[in-house]
């Protein structure tokens, strides 16, 4: 392998281990990159980053199936896509994307076509009930973790992350306690979500991310 695809193993070969400065440098990587792709598209910047984040937490969950022959950033985009192209329909619009790429960089991906059948439309609708359904269960079992074992601190730190959108210093200051523990909270739940979610045994076309 080249060093660049080196690098990419050993980082994903870290993030596997639950090494939460892994994770931070995923991010910091990635997030940039995808983040001007996904608002280029959409325009609006709240959307893009909760479609970034979208992508995160479903490159987390599809983890275990990930091979790592396959280019990291690549891998990354093709998420995004499918995450952008469904927030293009529930808004209404036509994706202007395709869920596959020529390449690893956002320049290089090309239009899709301009037919969508009404039958698509239903079974994207229906995914995205699924979606929700199936994220929502996770998230409240996790949530009611926190509450049985008195883990409120855990609690406050994802709200102030997930909910309200606070980036880790700012949710590290908040709650008086290391952007590393903040850093390590976010990991530990975003891998409970992924690990709750793939336990649901969900039909292949709700979270492709899964298999790919």
């Amino acid at each position: 392998m080249s060093s660049p695809a080196q690098a990419d193993a050993l980082l994903v070969s870290r993030i596997r281990r639950r090494d939460a400065e892994a994770w931070n440098e995923l991010i910091g990587r990635f997030e940039g990159r995808l983040l001007a792709y996904v608002e280029g598209r959409t325009r609006r910047r709240a959307a893009a980053e909760d479609i970034v984040q979208e992508t995160f937490i479903g490159f987390l969950t599809s983890l275990p199936n990930f091979d790592q022959r396959r280019p990291l950033e690549g891998y990354l985009f093709s998420i995004a896509a499918h995450k952008l192209t469904d927030f293009l329909r529930r808004e209404g619009r036509r994706p202007t994307l395709p869920l596959v790429s020529q390449g690893s960089e956002a320049s290089s991906w090309e239009p899709a076509g301009s037919a969508r059948p009404a039958s698509s439309i239903a079974r994207s609708a229906e995914r995205c009930r699924f979606e929700q359904e199936s994220l929502s269960a996770a998230i409240a079992g996790q949530i009611d973790h926190f509450r049985r074992r008195g883990q409120w601190d855990r609690l406050q730190c994802v709200e102030l992350l997930f909910v309200r959108g606070w980036t880790n210093k700012e949710t590290a200051a908040k709650l008086r306690i290391g952007e590393q523990t903040v850093a390590n909270y976010k990991f530990e739940f975003l891998a409970k979500l992924r690990a709750a979610v793939r336990s649901q045994n969900l039909p292949k076309e709700i979270f492709p991310e899964l298999y790919q």
